[in-house]
């Protein structure tokens, strides 16, 4: 009979139609006496295509799933879209068509492209962000947090795109440019609306403790930096000639008697009354400009030259009743601290550079430890390590870590500083003024101020019927229909906000609507969030490690604090794959080096596809792309598939690891079977435990080379079939969540009634692992001349006279007095002859 090729898309359409039909893969409700587990990857933005990213992703994902199914847990394995946003607006301009129909059209591609890899997602749990059904709860969101003060709106100076035509957060910003379209980005004066974040900026950094273990310390690292805390003191500097006073925020208070002068953002909002009186009024709103137009990246560099401007008015060093010129320096920032800094040129290095180039005073206030004379006053490089203190009044001669403390009291006590927390967090600035977003459910009335849209009316759905301008504006303000509206509350004509949320509001809480994303009467369902949150294990990229991950960190607590759960955290354990990489860069079309997953599919099937991503490279590695690479995946499938076939009519659907106590087995059956338990071992620590899906592959790899080498002998030995069923069924077993549809086939080919997604992880058994054989090597002179099979436990003296009557051996003892004999037990012989 002719064998049957392996054709890759005859049986995964098969098997992903068996799936869906008998939804195997289908959660139908919470079993709180079967332990649940919960995966999820980081869900895609519907583009239109997914790429060789994401199909790692997801494959990584689709694995945990799977091998948690087959463990016995009730799993959890959603799929929607982060579906609002700039990206699909853009698209849909350019391409003369609407938003909506443009992400719709997307997500049915998407989908089926996913559909095609055979995922084990419960799609009836499939959400999209752009539904209304959704976004009404975010709407109710802001409506608790703007009751509880979590969401104001204020007059800030923002970032802007002009390419974007929108508001970015500081998040959003890197390197100066926009993250979404690399525009340079301006600055601008805009009445925004904020979420309150740094209210929780503590406890954000003090749970990062319970991460710990579960999350990758890189992640925990960076979330710590951005949070940025800082532990010092407020320390207030009247202003001579105003009744008002500049508030700095130190952490090095034990140099308050070097403070000489003072450094001002320029965008502090006392500026403008401290140069009222300066004739260079004209020069110094120059320099503001030119300054604020820089990019902070730029303005707070190394190697940026430090510029500065008088300002014509002073301040008071509280310690020292001095006056202190008060200058604007480029290098300090209104949204650090309180835009002002106490400058200390003697130990900073920033401020010793701008009190060179100024002639401003330097005054050593910390010697070094051991030193008996203080440092010169004409420093080259600011003294910045702990000493003494010197020139500092009743503190002198005394550590700078018991100056901290007694400045400390002396400042409190004369009600002109505070000990104070500081944190680099700000708040999240969540407006938009593009269309394509949830609408904020605000209206203005000019009798009754900002007022809340009742929750009865919402939600507030996007206008479906607005023509999208061609500069990337948003329609909203200009659409009489959605802006005009009555004041809930006086009735009086009124106006909606035209602003939408950011998208990362979004996917804030996206993993808890999927624990009941069709309940109609509320965005969550109690029991369903207790049983199936936290999230077990999320996977996505480390590019996600602040914006996302710390947004949906405070959305969890401050939902906790309006009632709707216990949760303190989302994420128990979190996956951050690599990159898939080509030519060494990062796939891109710019790059002319973009793999396409369809193409890939096309050509080796879906299964191949996903061997390789899972193989090539650990999870947490970047992977280098490799033609001939994915070829291999694809033969060592085919090798697979041609195995299973030829020995046809011998194995049969014993199960893998089948328990053989006290059957007698022939050498060779034991090493089959020591080989098939010790691969399980392995599989089952590099599978379950860590994620290490590229050394459980390699584990089957070797486990099919045994059985095609031993295949023929064990075909007629005793139990040969048996074995050889039993470790075959172990490889379709291990390798079934990374090629499941090859391995359902061949599964069902052996006999087997049960679709191998319900099978059970098997067991290995600890006792077959110790081998009945073990090859000794032969050594004359210590020079390798043959080898033999030995049992493990035999006598050293029968070991002995076994090689002394090896044919090999004799050949280069014969005639020659042997000394002694050496023998290492289990592994080699030594003959020493003269």
């Amino acid at each position: 009979m002719q064998e049957r090729r392996y054709i890759p898309e005859e049986i995964e359409k098969k098997w992903q139609q068996f799936w869906e039909e008998e939804k195997t893969f289908q959660v139908t409700h919470e079993e709180p006496d079967r332990p649940k587990y919960y995966v999820l990857e980081m869900f895609p933005y519907p583009s239109g295509r997914i790429h060789m990213g994401h199909v790692r992703n997801y494959s990584i994902g689709d694995v945990v799933s799977r091998m948690k199914m087959m463990q016995g847990y009730n799993v959890l394995h959603p799929m929607g879209w982060d579906a609002f946003g700039m990206p699909a607006e853009n698209a849909a301009i350019k391409n003369n068509t609407h938003p909506a129909h443009w992400t719709y059209q997307n997500i049915d591609y998407m989908r089926d492209e996913l559909k095609r890899l055979g995922y084990s997602y419960d799609w009836s749990r499939e959400l999209a962000t752009c539904h209304p059904e959704y976004y009404q709860w975010e709407q109710l969101f802001f409506l608790k947090f703007f009751e509880k003060g979590l969401a104001y709106r204020k007059k800030a100076p923002v970032n802007w795109c002009p390419t974007c035509v929108t508001v970015l957060a500081n998040e959003q910003v890197e390197a100066g440019q926009c993250w979404r379209c690399d525009s340079m980005v301006e600055k601008r004066e805009l009445s925004q609306w904020f979420l309150r974040i740094t209210d929780y900026a503590e406890e954000l950094l003090k749970d990062l403790d319970k991460l710990s273990g579960g999350w990758p310390e890189r992640v925990i690292s960076m979330q710590k930096n951005w949070i940025g805390k800082s532990t010092g003191m407020e320390i207030d500097f009247p202003v001579q000639g105003l009744k008002e006073k500049i508030t700095v925020f130190t952490t090095r208070h034990d140099t308050l008697f070097g403070a000489t002068f003072m450094s001002l953002a320029p965008e502090h909002e006392m500026v403008p009354r401290l140069i009222r009186d300066n004739p260079e009024q004209e020069k110094i709103s120059e320099f503001i400009a030119r300054t604020t137009s820089q990019e902070h990246q730029e303005r707070t560099a190394e190697d940026t030259e430090k510029e500065g401007i008088f300002t014509g008015s002073y301040c008071i060093n509280p310690a020292t009743g001095e006056k202190m010129p008060i200058f604007l320096a480029n290098f300090v920032l209104a949204e650090y601290g309180t835009g002002a800094v106490m400058a200390v040129p003697a130990h900073d290095q920033r401020d010793l550079e701008f009190a060179r180039k100024y002639n401003l005073p330097v005054r050593v206030v910390v010697k070094p430890l051991g030193m008996d004379e203080p440092l010169p006053d004409e420093l080259d490089t600011a003294f910045v390590d702990p000493g003494l203190a010197v020139n500092s009044g009743q503190f002198n001669n005394k550590p700078t870590s018991q100056v901290q403390e007694e400045i400390a009291d002396y400042l409190e006590g004369l009600q002109a500083g505070l000990r104070a927390v500081n944190y680099r967090l700000r708040d999240w600035n969540i407006s938009r003024q593009r269309f394509w977003g949830a609408p904020i459910p605000v209206i203005y009335c000019q009798t009754c101020g900002i007022v809340p849209v009742p929750p009865g009316d919402l939600p507030v759905v996007l206008p479906q019927e607005a023509e999208m301008p061609r500069d990337g504006r948003s329609p909203l303000p200009d659409l009489e229909s959605f802006v005009q509206v009555d004041c809930p509350e006086c009735g009086q004509k009124a106006r909606r906000e035209t602003d939408t949320m950011d998208t990362f509001v979004e996917s804030s809480w996206y993993f808890a609507r999927f624990t009941a994303p069709r309940k109609n009467d509320d965005a969550f369902d109690p029991e369903a969030i207790k049983y199936w949150l936290p999230v077990d294990q999320y996977i996505g990229g480390i590019e996600h490690a602040i914006l996302h991950l710390l947004y949906a960190r405070f959305f969890v607590k401050a939902l906790r604090d309006t009632g709707y759960w216990d949760l303190d955290e989302p994420f128990a354990h979190l996956l951050t794959q690599g990159m898939v990489l080509k030519d060494g860069a990062k796939m891109s079309k710019s790059k002319g080096n973009v793999v396409d997953p369809d193409e890939m599919i096309q050509r080796f099937g879906a299964d191949t596809v996903r061997l390789y991503c899972l193989f090539a490279s650990p999870p947490e590695k970047d992977l280098e792309w490799s033609d001939s690479a994915i070829e291999g995946s694809y033969r060592f499938l085919n090798r697979l598939w041609r195995l299973v076939h030829e020995l046809s009519g011998v194995i049969s659907p014993v199960g893998p690891c089948m328990a053989m106590e006290g059957t007698k087995l022939t050498p060779e059956e034991n090493e089959l079977r020591t080989a098939e338990h010790e691969a399980m071992r392995r599989a089952t620590r590099d599978m379950l435990d860590r994620f290490q899906f590229n050394t459980a592959i390699a584990a089957c790899m070797e486990l099919l080379n045994t059985i095609g080498q031993r295949r023929q002998s064990l075909r007629e030995s005793p139990n040969g079939p048996q074995v050889l069923s039993s470790a075959l069924s172990t490889v379709l077993t291990v390798l079934a969540p990374i090629t499941p549809h090859i391995c359902e086939e061949l599964w069902s080919h052996m006999g087997y009634r049960q679709s191998l997604a319900w099978s059970r992880w098997p067991e290995y058994d600890s006792r077959a692992l110790v081998r009945q054989e073990v090859t000794v090597v032969i050594q004359v002179n210590g020079k390798l001349r043959s080898s033999m099979n030995v049992p493990v436990d035999m006598d050293q003296e029968e070991l002995k006279s076994l090689c002394l009557e090896d044919e090999k051996v004799k050949k280069h003892i014969q005639d020659k007095n042997v000394v002694k004999v050496i023998i290492v037990p289990q592994k080699l012989v030594n003959i020493v002859v003269r």
